[in-house]
């Protein structure tokens, strides 16, 4: 079963970077098996399950405001985009239940700090969240799950436990960030 592994393992990483599959497995009453994509048989059973990945282009008509926070305040363009795209999935005007609006989901009571003055223009909601993540990565040391985790559940939160809090939200938040970082950053 090693060796299959080891096969499907290299079968997926062939694949072109765009395509999304799942891969199907068979074993032939000879022993032989055999893996698709295509399932030609009900013999075939779901081996594998690949995720869709977002698209690296959707939010490509900020990038140009990405770029120029990014370089103001020496934060990776990538994880600019990537805290966008799990924040408000490119949504300028979105507003969260509690309260937080934009792109970076600000909280109103942030908006003078972060230099803000209407959060739903594009270019002051990226800076102000961008100013603010580098902050919170100069206060962690650049330690990129304390970074994430603060700016999901607050500082004070990261501080009072001295890591990523132990909250499913925040949790999932750090890692959905840190999955879609490694998307973008490709």
């Amino acid at each position: 079963m090693n060796r299959i592994n080891t096969f499907l393992v290299l079968v997926a990483l062939c694949l072109p970077s765009g395509a999304g599959a799942d891969i199907y497995m068979f074993i032939d009453s000879e022993g032989m098996v055999h893996f698709t994509n295509a399932p030609t048989s009900p013999d075939y059973k779901l081996y594998l399950r690949e995720e869709p990945r977002p698209k690296k282009d959707r939010g490509g008509r900020f990038d140009r405001e990405i770029r120029r926070a990014a370089r103001a305040f020496g934060v990776d363009a990538s994880l600019v985009k990537a805290v966008i795209k799990a924040e408000s999935n490119f949504d300028p005007s979105a507003v969260s239940k509690q309260g937080a609006t934009g792109l970076m989901q600000l909280m109103p009571s942030n908006y003078d700090d972060f230099k803000v003055k209407d959060p739903f223009d594009p270019g002051q909601n990226i800076m102000g969240g961008t100013r603010y993540l580098k902050r919170l990565m100069t206060r962690y040391k650049g330690k990129l799950s304390l970074v994430l985790a603060a700016y999901n559940a607050g500082p004070d939160a990261v501080d009072r436990y001295k890591s990523v809090p132990p909250f499913k939200e925040t949790q999932r938040y750090v890692n959905k960030v840190m999955k879609y970082y490694s998307i973008y950053k490709r």
